[in-house]
Order: C-alpha cells, then structure tokens, then sequence
C-alpha cells in the first residue's frame, strides 16, 4: 500500500471556513474513485497550507488520481506548485478500534 501526501498553498487571506467548503466539494469526487482507500484533509496550523494524506493500492493509482490535468488545477487555484511525495505503508495503528494492521508488500 501507498501513502501519498499532497501539499499546496491557499491564497493570503483564505479562511478556514472556505478551506472546508472547498474540501467538502471535492468529496464525491474521491468517492467515485475506486482505486482510493482513504483519504484525510489536513490544514496547517497557520492556514497556508492544506494537505492530502491518500492510502491507494499502488504508486500507478496515485498518479491516477492526481494526473497532469489535476496538478495543474490545483497549481491554478492555489496560485502555487503542488507537492507530491510516496511512501510504502507498513503498519497502521488504530486505537480507536484497537487493531493493528500490518500491510505487506504483495
């Protein structure tokens, strides 16, 4: 499994307010999207950066999801370069539920 974290800047002066509502419009987009596991919405303490925690099956999922046509609306939007980085997931804690899953490489 493949964690991606996607970051970009939002423009001075966005609030939080229009943060979520901007998250929010894009989440039947994700839903639709079989190849997607799980994905977190994350802002910066100081509002300037919002951040994309994914859990894809795979490297060529995520690059699915996040193809040149997407980078470049969001670098449009955000006024701003979008980051992207990958790494192998290996263990997921959950103490809420108590488990710990273990993701092997297949």
């Amino acid at each position: 499994m493949i964690v991606e974290i996607v970051r970009f800047g939002h423009p001075a002066g966005t609030t939080r307010e229009q943060v979520v509502e901007g998250a929010l419009a894009t989440v039947d987009r994700w839903r639709a999207n079989p190849e997607l596991l799980r994905k977190f919405y994350l802002l910066s303490t100081d509002q300037s950066e919002g951040i994309g925690i994914y859990v894809w099956s795979s490297i060529e999922a995520a690059q699915r999801g996040h193809d040149a046509v997407w980078i470049a609306q969001a670098e449009q939007r955000s006024g701003g370069p979008v980051r992207i980085e990958y790494h192998e997931l290996l263990l997921e804690l959950d103490n809420v539920a108590g488990q710990l899953l273990r993701h092997d490489a297949r």
